[in-house]
């Protein structure tokens, strides 16, 4: 415990030698631990990635009353866990809009209207956004790539990716935004 602890500090103090011990130690081992919980070696590798990226980025405000380990197996759970629920609302929303059930629900001529509609805003919204917002939102939104893959394949940084996704949602809500308001 002394050991990690030393450790812990020199981490907030921005040792990175230290930090990459941590990395080194404990990878492996929590990539396996979250891909028995997701199912899924990629999204375990992003859950355990994204983990390291946020406790480097926050070392100096680390409140760790555990040990380092029970902290890092504890954070890289419920992120899992949080993975999989969305992963779940995301599959029920996908096989409720394949049965067709969002125009299913309404024979009311009006609201089929109001539908086709905001499927028009959001295809002229995407329209005018730069070509790679745009080609960066297809891959992950329609294709369901992670960043880390857009990343890759676009010779990118994983903050670049997320910075366009981000810049592409704030489009698209703020244009639904005032058409909503506009009703």
């Amino acid at each position: 415990m002394l050991n990690e602890l030393f450790i812990l500090t020199k981490i907030k103090e921005g040792d990175i030698k230290a930090f990459e011990e941590v990395f080194r130690r404990y990878y492996s081992s929590l990539c396996w631990y979250a891909a028995g919980i997701t199912g899924e070696m990629e999204a375990a590798e992003e859950i355990v990635e994204e983990l390291f990226y946020v406790f480097w980025k926050d070392r100096e405000h680390l409140q760790i009353f555990q040990s380092v380990k029970s902290y890092l197996y504890t954070a890289v759970r419920n992120e899992a866990l949080q993975y999989c629920q969305h992963k779940e609302v995301k599959e029920r929303y996908r096989e409720y809009v394949l049965a067709g059930n969002v125009l299913e629900q309404s024979s009311d001529p009006h609201r089929l209207l109001e539908y086709e509609e905001l499927q028009r805003l959001i295809r002229h919204t995407l329209d005018k956004l730069p070509v790679r917002r745009l080609q960066i939102f297809q891959m992950h939104r329609m294709e369901g790539k992670k960043y880390a893959e857009i990343a890759s394949s676009l010779s990118l940084s994983i903050k670049t990716v997320e910075a366009e996704m981000t810049k592409a949602l704030r489009t698209l809500r703020n244009e639904i935004d005032n058409y909503i308001l506009t009703k």
